[in-house]
């Protein structure tokens, strides 16, 4: 209901500060490089799919190497053999991956690391219908893809970009706010998902040129935390 309500109070002014941001922000190209390949070679093997958006993708960086995806895999150590895949694109929301990754064969995956919500927001769509979104990427990922182990990231605090003026920021953050409610009430009766919750600095330092996407400061910490909850959800299971 609040938000309701913010939206309309504050249309013609959000209205506008869309715009601005639109016109303002700099687009900056996706991360060069391999989107997919086998990392390492030690006896322990994961088959690892991340799927996304622009941030996922690397918008803000030169490589995916210092992307989320190159960071994830910089953490693993010799023990593990990797062999991962990176499906992201800018401007995709949770509906758009649905439909592509329905488009796509069945294939085998371990572990799907997830990185969708942004473009959602912007999109307006209602965090109640992102939820149902939501759950049926997990399922399609579950019984076409063989998916056991979801590392699904939170939406960003979209109200701290730098490049979003108030009070475009706090409504589009409250919004992001009541996505991860729903998704963290949901995932507590799925025991083969968890969320990495945003609370990494975010300080403009860290973020790209566009203070829109994190910069290479925020992928090693981002792909830091998601490493480590794959290695220890790998290790419960040996």
């Amino acid at each position: 209901m609040l938000l309701f309500i913010l939206k309309i109070v504050l249309a013609p002014i959000l209205v506008v500060q869309a715009r601005q941001v639109k016109q303002n922000t700099p687009r900056l190209p996706e991360a060069g490089g391999p989107r997919k390949g086998i990392r390492g070679d030690g006896g322990k093997q994961i088959r690892l799919l991340i799927l996304g958006d622009s941030a996922a993708a690397g918008v803000g960086v030169d490589l995916q190497d210092h992307a989320l995806a190159g960071q994830i895999l910089a953490f693993f150590g010799p023990d593990y053999r990797v062999e991962w895949t990176l499906k992201a694109k800018t401007g995709v929301t949770t509906k758009k991956t649905l439909e592509y990754l329905e488009a796509l064969a069945p294939d085998v995956f371990d572990v799907a690391v997830t990185s969708l919500g942004v473009n959602d927001v912007i999109a307006d769509i209602s965090p109640e219908l992102w939820m149902e979104q939501q759950k049926q990427l997990v399922s399609l990922l579950r019984e076409k893809f063989r998916v056991h182990r979801f590392i699904i990231s939170a939406v960003p605090p979209m109200a701290l970009f730098p490049a979003i003026p108030r009070p475009l920021g706090w409504y589009l953050g409250l919004k992001a706010a009541r996505m991860n409610r729903l998704l963290n009430a949901w995932l507590k009766n799925q025991p083969d998902c968890e969320c990495v919750e945003f609370d990494l600095p975010m300080d403009p330092a860290l973020m790209a040129a566009d203070g829109f996407h994190p910069g290479p400061g925020l992928h090693t910490l981002w792909g830091k935390e998601i490493s480590d909850r794959i290695i220890s959800a790998a290790r419960k299971e040996d």
